[in-house]
């Protein structure tokens, strides 16, 4: 199945930005049930390990990823505490309140957008995207992996899309998960329960942009072309699949 770039209806710029955010805090309260990332956690920390930092820049945050749990279950592997940054373009700074405070500050963020292609040279750091490359045309991954290469920073990317049809499948059923899920998301919004069971806008978007994600995703294949073009001198790159995960991992070696 070739890539479709198409456009997910949480990017356009019409989306009403609170709604944006409620999308967002639902896709991560689910991944985050389900534990999705657990299978390449023990990857990731050998990478930021080889990348010699406890220090991860996390891009394309959204409402704040993985790193809740991800980040103990990281230092418990690395038997060293991990600190944890998180960035975006267009930050959900309600959610990100949220995680910092629940953290005890083992998180922090950038309330300033920040482009994943052009990361200020004060936010050094493993760089991190999670089930967000897919945003990103093929020039942005490069230029993503050139800025990570010419500040010689590790990098990796972690997808649950996949343009495969069992994927697209599993997309479709994000609706009975949203309602399955929805009344044990803290903390309660009453827009939350109209948008999703009264008006059920937040499980369709879910299910329409799951499937274009899943359009959207890049290949192992394709991933291995970007670090051609991305010219990265002595770099060492990890690629492949863990449990629904494909995983792909880059830091500087020599």
């Amino acid at each position: 199945m070739r890539r479709a770039n198409l456009t997910e209806i949480h990017e356009q710029a019409w989306f009403p930005s609170r709604l944006r955010d409620d999308v967002t805090d639902t896709l991560q309260f689910v991944f985050d049930t389900i534990r999705i990332y657990r299978p390449i956690a023990a990857r990731l920390a050998a990478a930021i390990r080889a990348s010699k930092t406890n220090r991860v820049v996390d891009l394309c945050s959204g409402a704040g990823g993985p790193w809740f749990w991800l980040r103990e279950e990281v230092a418990r592997l690395d038997r060293a505490p991990v600190q944890v940054i998180l960035t975006d373009r267009y930050p959900n700074r309600a959610a990100l309140d949220r995680i910092a405070k629940l953290s005890g500050n083992g998180i922090c963020y950038s309330r300033e957008p920040v482009d994943a292609q052009h990361i200020p040279s004060a936010l050094a750091g493993f760089r991190t995207i999670f089930s967000s490359l897919h945003h990103l045309t093929p020039d942005e991954v490069v230029g993503t992996l050139r800025d990570a290469a010419a500040q010689r920073q590790g990098i990796g990317f972690f997808e649950a899309a996949k343009r495969r049809p069992r994927t697209m499948l599993y997309a479709c059923f994000m609706p009975l998960a949203t309602w399955a899920l929805v009344p044990f998301m803290r903390p309660f919004r009453f827009r939350r329960f109209v948008w999703t069971y009264l008006l059920p806008v937040i499980p369709f978007v879910l299910m329409y942009d799951g499937v274009v994600s899943c359009r959207r995703a890049y290949s192992p294949d394709e991933l291995r072309g970007f670090t051609m073009r991305a010219g990265a001198e002595n770099y060492a790159w990890e690629i492949g699949e863990a449990g629904a995960v494909t995983y792909f991992l880059g830091y500087p070696v020599g």
